[in-house]
């Protein structure tokens, strides 16, 4: 799949400094991207097979769950075209202030 943008990511476990889970975050948030960046994804049962605990989130949106789901990642996805948007990424706590079918990536 190809993943867009690797740098919200980046600059999400950037804004961590500081933070003791930082590493852990990081170590977390790259491990994904390198398992989806080698997915082929046809469906979200090919997204379940991978990650048993995402959330399947409407027709296009998935919710995954990072670091032993202390943080909340939302993507879109277009399994034709074989992309992943990435759409949020924060805490538990933010994540359940969001509406996850409407949340855009913000600039």
């Amino acid at each position: 799949m190809r993943i867009i943008a690797r740098r919200t990511l980046r600059v999400f476990v950037d804004k961590l400094a500081g933070r003791k889970d930082q590493r852990a975050v990081r170590a977390a948030v790259d491990a994904w991207y390198a398992e989806v960046s080698r997915a082929a994804w046809r469906n979200s049962t090919d997204v379940k097979r991978l990650y048993a605990t995402a959330s399947i989130v409407g027709a296009d949106r998935i919710v995954f769950n990072i670091k032993g789901n202390d943080y909340r990642l939302v993507v879109s996805v277009d399994y034709e075209k074989a992309i992943v948007w990435i759409k949020w990424i924060g805490t538990h706590l933010q994540y359940d202030r969001i509406d996850v079918a409407e949340i855009e990536h913000e600039k």
